[in-house]
């Protein structure tokens, strides 16, 4: 079986944990890179990478994963 199809057949309550989770994830992904760019020393070559909000990232996801990981609670 197909992880779509293992995803469809999750109850309501799981498919927001694994989507809160998720999000979840990519605050964690998103708080790494932050890090790992605060920590660059060439300022030229940073500005030639380009700009990416790794902080507006990190919150945005680490509130929705947990508002959805607190509705998977409630509907439980």
């Amino acid at each position: 079986m197909d992880i779509i199809a293992q995803f469809e057949l999750l109850s309501d309550a799981g498919q927001l944990a694994v989507v809160g989770g998720l999000f979840w994830a990519l605050a964690v992904f998103a708080g790494l890179m932050e890090r790992r760019r605060a920590k660059r020393r060439d300022v030229a070559r940073l500005e030639q990478v380009g700009w990416m909000p790794w902080t507006g990232l990190l919150v945005g996801a680490a509130m929705l994963g947990g508002g959805l990981l607190m509705m998977a609670l409630a509907a439980r």
